[in-house]
């Protein structure tokens, strides 16, 4: 039936789940930040090969650091009292390069954090975006009393675009995306990242009860691809950021796996240090083995 001039044409799914929360703006403006970091990371991607290794750390390096700012800047220009915490400045003011804690003496790191938060690594896997290897991404998460409500996570190499909205699915490009549940530990193909020292022994029990393991070299983007299968789990206990989590773990639980912390605790807390994070998404059935293996 042919849409009356007053009717208004159904939203994408996300962004109908995203108005059911009355998230709608926010998660539409954070699509829009990606897509147009992505773009910068992309347009400067392809002409990399052409530098000489020297100068390539300071191309990537400015690449991260305009990324940021058109994030910054796009979602400030819709919120514009809405605060940052980003991987390159680390600044959570209303005015990111010169603001520190807001007027009650909040910054994200305290015990009471800002009301609403956007959390932002521009591109997660700077390493591999230098040598040519197409595994990075944008990662962007609005946190609202301390939990967060929308993750998005690009993956412009792939031209992928993974969101979430908690309580309201994950979904890639538009499409509800769910991580299969495999039955077999053994058949499970997992992001394992352990720390050099002290984790030898937790390593091989772990790598003897499953199929394989990989390190993609970009925590944000591995852990999104749990949310639609890529990845049955992802096992990290240390070392990780608010930044590398914050979108894609959201991403992760609504795609349908357990996500906590190395221990078995809440996987989200604005609070913790940098490099202070550790996360165990798997299934549900498979998530306290684990947690098991690694202690």
């Amino acid at each position: 039936m042919a849409l009356r001039a007053t009717d208004e044409p159904e939203p994408p799914p996300p962004l109908a789940a995203a108005r059911d929360s009355d998230l709608e703006r926010e998660l539409r403006v954070a699509l829009e930040a990606a897509r147009l970091a992505g773009a910068l990371q992309i347009q400067s991607y392809e002409r990399l090969e052409r530098i000489v290794h020297k100068s390539t750390h300071d191309v990537v390096t400015e690449v991260d650091t305009l990324s940021e700012q058109i994030i910054i800047d796009t979602i400030r220009n819709a919120f514009p009292g809405d605060r940052f915490l980003a991987e390159e400045s680390g600044h959570s003011g209303r005015e990111p390069a010169r603001d520190g804690p807001d007027a009650a003496g909040s910054s994200p790191q305290s015990a009471d954090p800002p009301d609403r938060i956007w959390i932002i690594d521009p591109l997660d896997g700077t390493v591999n975006y230098a040598n040519g290897i197409p595994i990075f991404c944008v990662s962007i998460a609005l946190v609202v009393d301390g939990r967060p409500t929308i993750g998005v996570v690009l993956d412009p190499a792939r031209d992928d675009l993974y969101c979430a909205i908690a309580g309201g699915g994950a979904f890639l490009d538009d499409v509800p995306v769910r991580s299969p549940l495999k039955e077999k530990l053994s058949d499970l193909v997992v992001h394992l990242a352990l720390p050099p020292y002290g984790f030898a022994r937790r390593e091989g029990r772990v790598r003897k009860r499953i199929r394989v393991s990989r390190v993609t070299g970009s925590a944000a983007l591995a852990l999104a691809w749990v949310g639609n299968g890529r990845f049955d789990a992802f096992v990290q206990p240390r070392g990780l950021s608010v930044w590398d989590v914050a979108a894609a773990g959201l991403i992760a639980a609504e795609g349908g796996s357990q996500v906590t912390d190395g221990e078995g605790h809440d996987w989200f807390d604005l609070t913790r240090p940098s490099r202070g994070v550790g996360i165990v998404a798997a299934p549900p059935d498979h998530h306290a083995t684990f947690l098991e293996l690694l202690r």
